[in-house]
């Protein structure tokens, strides 16, 4: 059964930066791509960055040259750093298993707010 679960969210000014994290675990994770998603009150869910099993990572055009996407295959985790947070960026934020295109059910997401 595979868990995934995401921390880190909060509450930042326009500006500020958050780093999200992401364990999961009823995978082999350093052979799995993972992705960070977000979805927006009212707005379908939306990749946001992805990395495969050998660090390649995408970004979706909102957030390239402001997040980044990394991965610690040790502790089965992945990160999400977020910098330059700009309104727009208020969602609940998720990880899952997949380069492209979610593979497991979601977990409870972390919200992230900014706002001023």
């Amino acid at each position: 059964q595979v868990q995934l679960v995401e921390s880190g969210g909060g509450s930042v000014q326009p500006g500020g930066s958050l780093r999200l994290s992401c364990t999961a675990s009823g995978v082999i994770f350093s052979l799995s791509g993972m992705g960070w998603y977000r979805q927006a009150a009212g707005k379908v869910r939306e990749l946001v960055a992805a990395i495969n099993s050998g660090g390649s990572t995408n970004y979706a055009g909102s957030v390239k040259g402001r997040f980044t996407i990394s991965r610690d295959n040790a502790k089965k985790t992945v990160y999400l750093q977020m910098n330059s947070l700009k309104p727009e960026d208020t969602a609940v934020y998720y990880c899952n298993v997949g380069f492209k295109d979610p593979l497991y059910s979601w977990g409870q997401g972390t919200q992230v707010t900014v706002s001023s």
